[in-house]
């Protein structure tokens, strides 16, 4: 199992939507808008000399040029928007996954790659759970935070260029069958890297333009796109509550109908950050993983206009910059699919309070767990609570090699405006 992002890959063929968004590469190394006149230029305000994205442009459009971390947080919605129409997800192909292929997927999920340069100067922090519960996603027991804040670079409630000691381990443990009903948000995602089939995990955010009806899957840029160098994914599907019955469980011989109560919502379009395209390695961690985010926009299987969010009963709020002191724990949740794992469970840890870890301290330091989760769990939800409610903070997107600690990025500004832009597009 390479360890840091964890996604595992599965195809779906298809003509390309204008205007639709990426997402980043496979899992580990894991919608559709419609198309906009294509604006030729570069975002304004960005001077790096590198460029971000892959040359097949719609339009002709010139490569956007990558911007800085500062310079990425200042993105306005046209920025995104140029940005987007380079970027284009293929939508998947309607019953191109049946349960043979999800079975054989490979799980992928980027290992640590180079070790932190920033010395761990910070006080330990514990991760042993804090009440873990067999009711997904748990709830933290502290008392919520009441005001979103903080930074994830250098300074205030990031402390960007600070590293924590790895936190004590945490086994993951399955839900038990059938799923609580607010645990029906978590997914098993599918698609395809070139040939290979893989596997990752998502969940069903809330969109702010469209509240009650998103159709919005958050998970890891790796899942949706191969890095530098590399394209989108094809084939990508979502299906919530995936086994939620327990059908296919322990070598069950279930259908796949039994194994997606929901069905297969296949993506039309997605984003991922710049420095993602740009920068990834998708089998290492590195700097790029402190931006392995990617949102997804699903299609309704049957084809008929009601939502994701309506059809499985909720969503969950992200919480951007949440000041890290408030974050009192975090609960993961995936299908991790290499060993001692399968794939079949959606598996969760009650991992305490996040520790920190950096690559690049400009850039959003990463939230550390000491969770064991392999490959395949890649883009799964982390959940804390906000003023009572859950609400998810990052997602799974490196691990060690040994399986002995998980990291996902501080979903900071830049996320937040990728989401908003998002959100905008579809309405």
């Amino acid at each position: 199992m390479s360890s840091i992002s964890r996604a595992t890959r599965a195809a779906l063929g298809a003509s390309v939507v204008a205007l639709t968004m990426v997402v980043a590469t496979a899992c580990g190394p894991d919608n559709s808008d419609p198309a906009a006149a294509p604006t030729a230029g570069a975002p304004g305000g960005t001077t790096a000399a590198a460029t971000a994205g892959a040359t097949d442009k719609p339009g002709g459009l010139p490569p956007i040029k990558l911007p800085t971390a500062d310079e990425l947080k200042k993105w306005n919605f046209d920025d995104w928007d140029k940005w987007a129409q380079q970027n284009v997800v293929s939508p998947a192909v309607k019953g191109f996954w049946d349960l043979q292929k999800i079975l054989k997927a490979k799980p992928y999920k980027p290992g640590p790659g180079s070790q932190p340069t920033a010395p761990a100067t910070a006080q330990p922090t514990s991760a042993a759970p804090t009440q873990p519960t067999t009711q997904p996603p748990a709830q933290p027991t502290t008392a919520a935070p009441t005001q979103p804040g903080g930074s994830g670079g250098t300074g205030g409630n990031g402390g960007g260029s600070q590293n924590d000691p790895q936190p004590k381990l945490v086994e993951m443990k399955p839900l038990p069958h059938p799923f609580a009903k607010p645990a029906h948000v978590n997914g098993k995602l599918f698609f395809q890297d070139g040939k290979q089939d893989y596997v990752c995990s998502g969940t069903v955010v809330s969109d702010p333009a469209n509240p009650g009806k998103s159709n919005l899957v958050w998970t890891a840029s790796h899942c949706l796109h191969g890095g530098k160098g590399g394209k989108y994914h094809t084939n990508i599907t979502f299906a919530p509550a995936f086994n939620s019955s327990g059908a296919v469980s322990a070598g069950k011989q279930g259908t796949l109908a039994d194994a997606e109560p929901y069905g297969e919502w296949g993506a039309v379009a997605g984003m991922v950050a710049p420095q993602w395209t740009a920068e990834a390695d998708p089998e290492n961690g590195g700097p790029w993983s402190q931006y392995d985010f990617g949102i997804l926009r699903v299609a309704n299987p049957d084809g008929s206009a009601k939502s994701l969010e309506e059809v499985v009963g909720g969503s969950v709020p992200v919480w951007f910059n949440a000041p890290r002191e408030q974050i009192a724990s975090v609960s993961t949740y995936g299908y991790p699919a290499a060993k001692p794992f399968d794939g079949m469970e959606l598996e969760h840890c009650e991992a305490g309070k996040p520790a920190r870890r950096s690559m690049d301290p400009s850039r959003p330091t990463m939230l550390m767990t000491g969770c064991n989760g392999s490959g395949g769990d890649s883009g799964g939800g982390w959940f804390t609570t906000k003023d009572g409610k859950q609400v998810l903070v990052s997602d799974t997107s490196i691990g060690g090699s040994d399986n002995t600690w998980e990291a996902g990025p501080y979903l900071d500004d830049v996320a937040q405006h990728a989401l908003e832009y998002f959100s905008k597009k579809s309405k």
